[in-house]
């Protein structure tokens, strides 16, 4: 699982609320087979990967992930029919050799600018050889490679070499996007995790405490039940509310203020936790206009829940979804609903308003997780309201995840 573990205490406070542990074994091979299954209808040798939340999804690796999301020094290489081999950084194999899928774990060739300095180019044609080497041994005869991302230094150097580069998320996107019964079964347990968080954070709500201080108990929560870390700050209290996706301040919070969160955590097993609350702080009571934004902003997620099911397209989804009053729409949110996983993923479904110039079609399966969001704030207000459930889509219908 991540790779701290977990503690004692958030063992014992899953099985008090019945959440079993899930069996990795079989998430990690469904991971896989949905990865090869996008590989092999393209007809490639295999991929690169360098994103390391798609290195988690493909082998279950996890190594400084936050820091080599934007330093390329670690990545895998997966063939469509082949081996798993992940090269990570030096002295480092011991953290994947519990991880049965893996077939070889090598040191990782940086070829980025802090580590080599003027010399990228040498260690970049290093890295090259190495990746070429393993698309001609075993590419099945293709030299046609798939990568989630790489630096154009990289890719030069791999055509030099005769390699056919296609560069796309589609394939890793489109792979994560159905989950495995039990990759629910994980994710129950990281959802719970971050709602015992967020209890910790209303515990400590008052007046007087700062929007940092409060956050801090959000990822503190987290981390301490085996999470690994907090995507983004977006937690605002009184005025900060209006508009939304400012960061969290420094800001004193005072009695009946609306405080709005988004949690968007990593949590244990590296699963996503991603739900909005909007609380009024204790010491006053909500005013009329608090009650009326939280209230539509209820009935939004309610009616758009109740749409979800299978075989429903992106568009219908859209046309039929909860039309905000017209006061409301220049500060809507950036989607209607988006998919989860080990993070953020596709799909990301637009507002009808926005869809001739960001929607894309798709269909909602059965076994998908969506995340619904609103936001109800309009311009010039003094405050607004985020909420955000975790919606797990199945032919039962749609059950949300977080309480």
């Amino acid at each position: 699982m991540s790779a701290g573990g977990v503690s004692g205490a958030a063992v014992a406070e899953w099985e008090a609320a019945g959440l079993r542990a899930p069996d990795m074994d079989a998430v990690r091979s469904w991971r896989l087979g949905r990865l090869r299954s996008q590989l092999e209808a393209a007809d490639v040798a295999g991929i690169v990967l360098f994103d390391p939340i798609n290195i988690r999804y493909a082998t279950d690796a996890t190594n400084m992930a936050v820091w080599t999301a934007h330093n390329p020094v670690r990545y895998a290489f997966v063939a469509t029919e082949g081996p798993v081999v992940l090269f990570d950084l030096a002295r480092c194999g011991h953290l994947s050799a519990h991880l049965p899928l893996i077939d070889k774990v090598r040191p990782a060739v940086g070829w980025f600018y802090f580590e080599n300095g003027p010399r990228e180019a040498e260690a970049a044609d290093r890295w090259a050889d190495g990746i070429a080497d393993l698309v001609r041994l075993h590419g099945r005869g293709s030299l046609r490679v798939a990568f989630d991302k790489c630096e154009p230094l990289g890719l030069a150097a791999l055509r030099r070499r005769g390699v056919d580069t296609v560069t796309t998320m589609a394939f890793t996107e489109l792979a994560r996007y159905r989950k495995h019964p039990e990759e629910i079964v994980a994710m129950r347990r990281a959802v719970h995790a971050a709602g015992q968080a967020v209890g910790e954070m209303w515990r400590a709500l008052r007046p007087g405490v700062t929007e940092a201080d409060l956050w801090a108990h959000l990822h503190a929560g987290n981390i301490a039940r085996g999470g690994e870390w907090i995507e983004t700050r977006l937690l605002t209290s009184g005025p900060r509310t209006n508009p939304w996706f400012a960061e969290c301040s420094h800001r004193v919070i005072e009695a009946g203020d609306l405080v709005s969160f988004d949690t968007d955590l990593i949590g244990p097993y590296g699963y996503a936790a991603d739900m909005s609350r909007s609380w009024v702080t204790p010491g006053r009571e909500p005013t009329p206009a608090q009650r009326s934004l939280h209230s539509l902003a209820c009935d939004v997620l309610a009616h758009n829940r109740e749409l979800l099911e299978p075989g429903l397209t992106f568009r219908e989804f859209a046309e039929r979804s909860y039309q905000l009053p017209d006061r409301y729409l220049p500060n809507r949110y950036a989607d209607v609903a988006h998919g989860l996983g080990l993070s953020t993923e596709y799909p990301m479904i637009h507002y009808l308003q926005d869809w001739d110039t960001h929607g894309y079609d798709g269909t909602v399966e059965d076994g998908v997780v969506l995340c619904l969001e609103v936001y109800v704030g309009e311009p010039g207000g003094t405050e607004g309201v985020k909420l955000e459930n975790q919606v797990y889509v199945t032919a039962d219908g749609a059950e949300v995840l977080d309480t």
